[in-house]
């Protein structure tokens, strides 16, 4: 089929029909049109050729050019698409031909006496090519194609800014445990780990989603949905509840064990507005509505506190609790509750613990006050001891200093002797001597360690850094730390250790000082400190760095 005999308005035609059912811009559809027409024209004229087709957008006219370009000699492979300067002065002075012209940065040459240029480009018209059955499906095959990668890329347009909304989805069809849905120009896949567990979908059900992310891949994009998802939750508040939307009442934390319980910690930013009444409505209209299209889920609606052991306190309800104790550091919480409230603290199979951890996100350690009892008296009965042994006392005595709250060596040996007088049969000469046996011992202790530690190979550039205790040296070289080069290449986890999260679960990583009580600040600083001396870090970027971010604190 030869272009000039077809009706040429009928391209244009084509174009705004597949546009129109496609849903797409009528102009991808012709650039396509004449990609599949070029390649056609290469497979008659040869592939070496650059041809190029443009078809009138009013008339639908199909021009066929041919595209050779100067390019440097030392370049030059393909004469059918390429000229030298020196082979191309010929063509450049014959100006005249019959519907060719010269082409220099996008506009076409008029001026013809500099000869010419790197860059400029011949473009001559050639006739039009017959299709043949072969060339037709090609050209058919590419027109497809595009019009395909078009739809996709208006998909992925149309749905990466949706992504963390709700969206209503109608059911398709289930392949192997996951649900594809039409979400009107497409489709989605809730998998099978994002259903709720006794949900099941009937074909051309409309249900409510949660746009969980949308990735452009090979195969073309893809949205995935969550009916599981803590935000999808959020989402469903915010549209119950006006005060939510407003900005008025705002959503801190969502913790859920999908199709059974969940958790919802909110804050209110008017006094005049209860947060946790405003969630629940009147008579239980508004988080009932979310409880309906959750299949029954049981929400607690929790007001957040900015105090952690109180937020905590909220989020075991209905549990009572006695007493918490908070390791920010560790990241770990302990909660002391009365022996008849365990079970309720801990809930069924850990549900109501492993919620309010996940809300607060703490671990959490739960203690009757029974077994937090005998922690307690077994702490005292180790401290009771140490000071026996160590400072030569009888039991009474001991158990005097740990009573008043001491415990350790340290503590004894450098206190203001106005913290022993407050002792009960302390006085001046008494609390001296204590002093002085405790100081006696730790300088023993400190010589011992001094000795097992060059006995290890510590050089003196580690143990004469200041901030570390020959009881650390010992340490950090029975780790492998032997000198100050050694001790600049840590990280500061492996001196003060840390947390790391595996497949969702926290787990410790010991560090070399963390016996020593070495906090990850302090590790940084004396980490950086030994850089520094050993000239690996200049002060001034180090100042420099420090500047900033006390900057970018203050901004924020």
């Amino acid at each position: 089929m030869a272009i000039t005999s077809a009706n040429q308005l009928e391209l244009l035609q084509t174009a705004e029909a597949v546009a129109r059912e496609k849903n797409i811009d009528p102009g991808l559809v012709v650039e396509a049109m004449e990609e599949s027409l070029a390649r056609a024209a290469k497979s008659r004229y040869g592939a070496e050729m650059d041809i190029h087709v443009a078809i009138d957008r009013k008339t639908g006219r199909a021009t066929f050019t041919r595209v050779r370009t100067v390019v440097d000699e030392e370049e030059y492979e393909n004469y059918q698409a390429e000229f030298t300067t020196e082979t191309a002065q010929p063509y450049f002075q014959d100006t005249g031909k019959q519907g060719s012209r010269w082409m220099r940065d996008g506009s076409e040459i008029t001026d013809y006496t500099g000869g010419a240029q790197i860059g400029d480009a011949l473009v001559e018209q050639v006739p039009p090519v017959d299709l043949g059955r072969i060339a037709a499906q090609s050209a058919k095959q590419v027109i497809l194609q595009k019009v395909r990668e078009a739809e996709r890329d208006k998909q992925y347009e149309d749905f990466k800014d949706r992504a963390g909304t709700i969206i209503n989805a109608l059911v398709k069809r289930e392949e192997y445990g996951n649900v594809i849905v039409d979400v009107g120009s497409g489709e989605a896949i809730l998998r099978r780990n994002d259903k709720i567990g006794r949900e099941a979908y009937r074909p051309n059900e409309r249900i409510r989603c949660y746009i969980k992310d949308v990735r452009r891949e090979p195969r073309g994009p893809q949205i995935f949905l969550s009916r599981t998802a803590p935000e999808f939750m959020a989402e469903l508040f915010k549209m119950e509840v006006p005060e939510i939307y407003e900005g008025i009442i705002e959503i801190k934390a969502v913790a859920r064990d999908p199709g059974s319980r969940a958790k919802i910690a909110v804050i209110s930013y008017d006094s005049g507005i209860d947060p946790v009444g405003a969630c629940v409505g009147m008579r239980g209209s508004r988080v009932q509505a979310v409880v309906n299209e959750l299949q029954g889920e049981k929400i607690d609606i929790i007001p957040w506190n900015e105090d952690m052991p109180t937020f905590l306190v909220n989020a075991l309800q209905p549990a009572e609790v006695s007493k918490v104790v908070l390791d920010e550091e560790a990241g770990k919480i302990e909660v002391v509750v009365p022996d008849e409230q365990l079970s309720l603290a801990i809930g069924r199979r850990g549900q109501n613990v492993r919620l309010a951890s996940q809300l607060t996100g703490l671990d959490i350690d739960i203690l009757t006050e029974e077994e937090e009892s005998k922690r307690r008296q077994a702490e005292f009965e180790v401290r009771t001891k140490l000071f026996m042994d160590t400072l030569d006392l009888d039991e009474f005595f001991a158990q005097l200093l740990v009573s008043e709250g001491f415990t350790n060596l340290e503590e004894v040996a450098y206190v203001e002797l106005d913290e022993l007088l407050v002792i009960e049969g302390v006085d001046d000469e008494t609390a001296a001597e204590l002093q002085a046996r405790a100081r006696d011992y730790l300088e023993a202790q400190n010589t011992k360690a001094l000795e097992e530690a060059r006995a290890l190979g510590a050089e003196d550039s580690l143990i004469e850094f200041e901030g570390l205790t020959p009881q650390m040296v010992k340490a950090l070289a029975e780790d492998g730390v032997k000198t100050l080069e050694d001790f600049a290449t840590c990280a500061d986890w492996e001196l003060a250790g840390g947390w790391t999260i595996q497949n969702g679960e926290r787990h410790k990583d010991e560090g070399v000082l963390e016996p020593f009580d070495v906090k990850l600040e302090e590790a940084q600083d004396m980490v950086m400190t030994a850089r520094v001396m050993l000239g690996w870090v200049d002060p001034d970027d180090l100042a420099t760095e420090e500047t900033d971010a006390d900057m970018e604190e203050v901004e924020a």
